[in-house]
């Protein structure tokens, strides 16, 4: 395991928080800004296969809500598209070390990370 990615957005402060979480353990990080580049369709699968399509969006967030997904009956291709289009649909922020993944501000899981990569050293 060579680095951690982070996936997110620059406004995110969950977002700010993973990199500096990071950052200060002198782990190197490789940030890919969702406004820029989609994540890729086998990307969101490691995710997915984790904590399924729904554990990925931020069902609180103003753009779900306003969205009117809590009522839209929707396709996970649909799901899928529609998240591509409007990464502030996922909580974020999406973080992968290896072959571990987390959703959202979590420590704990970042914690876990760190100390894979410390014992792969």
């Amino acid at each position: 395991m060579s680095n951690v990615q982070i996936f997110g957005l620059k406004g995110s402060h969950a977002t700010r928080a993973a990199e500096r979480f990071f950052k200060e353990r002198r782990i190197p990080i490789q940030y890919v800004d969702l406004k820029q580049k989609p994540m890729a369709p086998g990307e969101i699968r490691r995710f997915t296969d984790r904590y399924g399509l729904a554990g990925l969006l931020d069902t609180d967030g103003r753009e779900y809500v306003e969205g009117g997904l809590k009522y839209l009956k929707m396709t996970d291709a649909e799901l899928l598209a529609r998240i591509e289009r409007e990464p502030k649909l996922l909580r974020l922020p999406l973080v992968r070390g290896g072959k571990l993944v987390s959703v959202g501000q979590d420590e704990e899981a970042w914690k876990a990370m760190a100390a894979a990569m410390a014992a792969a050293k």
